[in-house]
Formats: structure tokens, C-alpha cells, sequence
């Protein structure tokens, strides 16, 4: 497929390197490579310029080799993590990209909402399942999930990381901790994201933010939840939710 017109990968954005802002990786040296394209439409997406259909002017159909050329330009070609984002980058061909990078002692990490299960994820080095809970206005496909699990064949580091906004949320979170007892758990309080301002660069609600960490630290440790972790997400307290950071 390498080559195909049918293998191009929509890109919204290639940036970096800066540090990864969330999760399992959180303060980690990364290249992000953001494709554009979703199966989804949650209510409080933070990257609808690589999700929603009117930015798709915007978007690149890049071969894998242009899209590696990026990476490496950014990186200065010395060895770095790379994460694959959107949108859901898994409705995009990258398994050529990993099996390049690869090749050059580069890694890849994934994040998706586990909609779409493809075999190259077994070719990954870390996977980010992401389900979304009740507040994204989203439904959960869990057969889905479990697909994306057995594609991954036990080989990349798995986790779950889950946005919470409300009791809701973390009643959901904790359900599907307890149905895949076997991945770390990572959580994270929800930013309520206006539309981005016309320099890229929305302002947030950091109090609100804050004070949503606090309560869901306190409902994690009142329930004596301690193999959860929670985080922020560093890059929104550093930049608010600024584009290419």
C-alpha cells in the first residue's frame, strides 16, 4: 500500500517538539502528528480543527514518506516519541509511519476512543484507549473496544484515560476500570473548550478547571481508588488551548 493513493494520511498538523501534556506520557519530549477526521462529535472536543468537516480545506493528504520528512525535520532527526492524534487517527493508514520510524529508533504512541480496531496497532509502542463518557454525548461501543484491545495483541503498552466532568463521568470511569481491571488507569478533569480565537489561542477557565481537579482528586481517594491516576493536562495550564503546543 505504501504509495497508494488510497494509503494518504489526512494531516491537520505536525508540530513539535514540546512536551506530551497528558497522560501515560505527561512531560514527555514528543512530535505530535495530528490527522484530521472523526467518527466522533463530542460536545467538548478540544481539537475541532482536526474533527469538524469545515476545516477540511485545511487538511493535507500527505504520503507516508512527506509525513515522515516532517518528523524528522523536527526532531533534527535524533530519536524522539512521536504521538499520533486527531481526530482519530485510527481511521488513517499509519502503519507504514510506525514501521518507518521504527527503522530510525523512533516510537509511537496512540490515542483513540477504541471505535476502530486496526492490526498495526500491535506495532505501536504505547496504546491510549480513550473511551468517552456521558458528557461527550457519545456511546460507547464496547464490542468496538474489545476489538481494538485484541489488535493489539498484548505488544504495546496499553493504558485507559478517561475526561471527567461531572458524577456522571466518573460513575462511567469506574465501570470500565472494573471491566479491564488488567489496564492502568488514567484520569483527567474536563476543560470546557470555547471555540478557538482567531489567533488559535482560546482562553480557559482555569479556576473551573481547578477546582474540577480538586473534587476528583477528593471522589479518588474517598473511595479509596488508589490504582487510578489523575493528571492534568499539563499543556492547558502552560498554553490554554493555543494550537500547535
Amino acid at each position: 500500500m505504501t504509495g497508494a493513493r488510497s494509503a494518504e494520511i489526512r494531516v491537520s498538523e505536525i508540530f513539535g517538539p514540546t512536551i506530551q501534556g497528558e497522560g501515560v506520557l505527561i512531560g514527555l519530549p514528543t512530535v505530535f502528528v495530528r490527522t484530521g477526521g472523526c467518527d466522533f462529535r463530542c460536545s467538548w472536543c478540544d481539537s475541532l480543527h482536526a474533527v469538524d468537516s469545515r476545516y477540511r480545506d485545511e487538511w493535507r493528504a500527505m504520503s507516508t514518506e512527506e509525513v515522515w520528512r516532517e518528523i524528522a525535520k523536527l526532531s533534527g532527526e535524533e530519536p524522539v516519541m512521536v504521538s499520533l492524534s486527531g481526530g482519530n487517527p485510527a481511521i488513517q493508514p499509519l502503519g507504514d509511519l510506525i514501521r518507518r520510524g521504527h527503522g530510525e529508533g523512533y516510537r509511537f504512541a496512540l490515542e483513540t476512543q477504541g471505535s476502530v480496531a486496526r492490526d498495526w496497532f500491535a506495532d505501536l509502542d504505547v496504546l491510549v484507549l480513550s473511551p468517552k463518557p456521558p458528557s461527550s454525548g457519545m456511546e460507547t461501543d464496547w464490542d468496538a473496544f474489545d476489538a481494538c484491545l485484541r489488535m493489539s495483541r498484548d505488544k504495546p503498552r496499553t493504558v485507559l484515560k478517561i475526561v471527567v466532568f461531572d458524577e456522571a463521568d466518573y460513575a462511567y470511569a469506574k465501570t470500565a476500570a472494573a471491566r479491564y481491571r488488567q489496564l492502568p488507569v488514567y484520569l483527567q478533569p474536563g476543560n470546557h473548550t470555547p471555540p478557538p480565537a482567531d489567533d488559535d489561542e482560546a482562553s480557559i477557565d482555569i479556576e473551573g478547571l481547578m477546582d474540577r481537579m480538586r473534587w476528583l482528586v477528593g471522589r479518588v481517594t474517598e473511595d479509596k481508588w488508589f490504582g487510578a491516576h489523575v493528571l492534568p493536562q499539563l499543556h492547558v495550564l502552560l498554553w490554554g488551548n493555543k494550537r500547535g503546543v
